[in-house]
């Protein structure tokens, strides 16, 4: 049984609150945050109810392990959810290479270059690493992360290492994380993973997961978690300039995102509830990871998340075709019988 406002993936018995806290930002994505930025973004995730908190080696080049893993290390350990990522070692650079890390989105120091490696050595010590890091003594889940172009290793090599430790009981839930549907879905229908993180393929703006990934997860029984809700910014706040999957949006689609807020505002609500709101309302999603970088952003997610989107919304959505006619929506709650 899950507890009241968590669920658990898959079979698992690994548990996630609805709302998650994606750590890549505290691990300076494209800009450079201190430390006590990065520990009040966490400090407002907890206080805000959450309890799932998903980083990767990737993110700042390990800085983003390290600065969660302390943030987190006082914290009950049995009350949080901790997800990490395999498929990219840290190796050391030369002492004085110099240069920074922002060629790969991360304001840090090029202290450690990425080697892809998806053997089932490769898995091992990438998490090994990653505890070190962390300063923990478990993960709750792995994911495979964005095995794109090494679908054979990933699937060959690194998902049997995954199971394996899974049975072994060193983590509890593995699964993959991608910015595409097509891979997941091969995940959940040729193997046993308990999760898959999709991220940006099931917004407002892009519903690519909804043809295929969300029907198979949903007959498997496999939890899906979805990432970019705001497509890294367009739905966030539409405006000239917006990045839209982390590159300049497109004309058509800000226009289209300044559409989608429009109709928000008409209807008494904002862009970003509704685009929390949308994913959310899939039986198969069982939370919306958001990334922040600060304690405002955090306690905006929130805030926006807990926050009533009308069903006059969702149906002028979809009489303007901004929604295909499947994707389900928020079930509004009835008003409370005072008696």
């Amino acid at each position: 049984m899950s507890t009241p406002g968590r669920s658990a993936l898959g079979r698992s018995g690994v548990e996630v609150s609805a709302l998650s806290f994606g750590a890549a930002g505290i691990g300076n994505l494209f800009t450079e945050i201190g430390d006590e930025q990065a520990d009040e973004a966490v400090d407002a995730a907890w206080s805000g109810g959450i309890r799932y908190f998903d980083t990767a080696p990737h993110y700042g080049i390990g800085l983003s392990e390290r600065r969660l893993g302390a943030a987190l290390r006082d914290r009950p350990r049995a009350e949080y959810t901790l997800s990490t990522k395999v498929g990219r070692l840290l190796e050391p650079t030369e002492a004085d290479a110099g240069g920074d890390d922002l060629a790969n989105g991360f304001a840090v120091p090029a202290t450690h270059r990425r080697v892809w490696d998806f053997s089932a050595q490769g898995v091992r010590r990438s998490i090994e690493a990653s505890l070190e890091r962390l300063g923990l003594d478990r993960v709750d889940i792995v994911y495979l992360h964005d095995p794109d172009d090494h679908a054979e290793q990933a699937f060959q090599e690194g998902y049997p290492a995954l199971e394996k430790l899974r049975s072994e009981g060193v983590v509890g839930a593995i699964g993959a994380g991608m910015n595409q549907a097509e891979m997941l879905t091969r995940f959940v229908r040729d193997t046993d993973v308990d999760v898959v993180l999709c991220a940006g393929r099931y917004t407002l703006l892009d519903h690519t997961a909804l043809t295929e990934l969300l029907p198979a997860a949903q007959e498997r029984g496999t939890s899906v978690v979805t990432g970019g809700a705001f497509n890294s910014g367009l739905l966030a706040d539409p405006r000239p300039g917006a990045t839209y999957n982390y590159q300049a949006a497109p004309a058509e689609l800000l226009d289209r995102a300044l559409r989608l807020k429009e109709i928000a505002e008409r209807h008494d609500t904002t862009l970003r509830a509704a685009a929390l709101a949308f994913p959310a309302a899939h039986p198969a999603v069982v939370s919306v990871l958001v990334g922040a970088r600060s304690a405002h952003e955090v306690r905006d997610c929130a805030e926006q998340f807990t926050t009533p989107v009308t069903e006059d919304f969702w149906r002028e959505l979809r009489e303007a075709k901004l929604l295909p006619e499947g994707a389900p929506v928020p079930v509004p709650v009835p008003p409370q019988d005072p008696s």
